[in-house]
């Protein structure tokens, strides 16, 4: 369903990306996981059209979406649900997942019937949605961020550390709810600095260290793989690969 080819990516003179290549097929979790600075984001960033690639391609459903503005990729079935939630938080519950569904704002009943679905999926922002989001607990606008994605009708969607600043018990409802999304029949490349977590969903997994694929395999291979527990499964571990 995803294709990325050889894709590099620069920040200025920094190369952040250096000729990342991977895959996920249609129904797939697929978890890409690395420390900060490894260039998770920018991959992210750059599929979805906020960075432009330097080389390589991006090909989703034999479509190249390289050079392609976020808006048009949003319409082509791509979601992404970003670091660090970006919610809009002066604003409602309700006006956030309006927000969400702008590219079928003019489907008002459509926009009206989406929305009934996920408040009703999701008891407690329907008890807030006209709570101001920022006032939200970071579970809940973690919830509000997905939902806020799904209101435009993707049929991939992009997680970019959705556990960070989650307690443990928000966490494991997160990636819960992960699982019922492919259940759902949508496709998902969840990128997360939580490996283990996020290994123990995965159909498949890659391993990125600074700006480079240095392992990938399925989710429990990588789980039980002796320097993915070393460099981050283990307590105070630090990424091992040379580059």
């Amino acid at each position: 369903m995803l294709t990325v080819k050889s894709l590099h990516a620069h920040y200025g003179n920094i190369h952040a990306l250096k000729g990342v290549s991977l895959h996920v097929r249609s129904g797939e979790i697929v978890a890409l996981i690395g420390a900060n600075g490894a260039g998770k984001t920018t991959l992210v960033h750059s599929i979805c059209g906020l960075l432009k690639p330097t080389k390589g391609s991006i090909l989703f459903e034999d479509n190249d979406l390289t050079r392609l503005p976020p808006e048009t990729i949003v319409r082509r079935g791509i979601s992404l649900v970003p670091e660090g939630r970006q919610i809009f938080a002066t604003l409602s519950v309700e006006a956030n997942l309006e927000m969400g569904a702008f590219i079928h704002r003019k489907d008002r009943a459509g926009l009206r019937r989406d929305m009934d679905r996920l408040l009703e999926r999701f008891p407690v922002l329907r008890q807030r949605r006209r709570q101001l989001a920022g006032t939200l607990s970071g579970g809940e606008q973690q919830m509000l961020a997905i939902c806020r994605a799904l209101m435009a009708r993707p049929r991939f969607l992009l997680l970019d550390e959705p556990s960070m600043g989650l307690a443990p018990l928000i966490v494991r409802e997160i990636f819960d709810i992960i699982q019922e999304l492919r259940g759902e029949g949508r496709t998902i490349l969840l990128i997360e600095q939580n490996a283990r977590a996020a290994l123990q969903i995965a159909d498949r997994g890659y391993v990125l260290e600074t700006g480079k694929i240095v392992l990938q395999g399925e989710g429990r291979e990588l789980l039980a793989h002796r320097e993915v527990q070393r460099a981050y499964l283990g307590k105070g571990a630090k990424p091992i690969w040379d580059a």
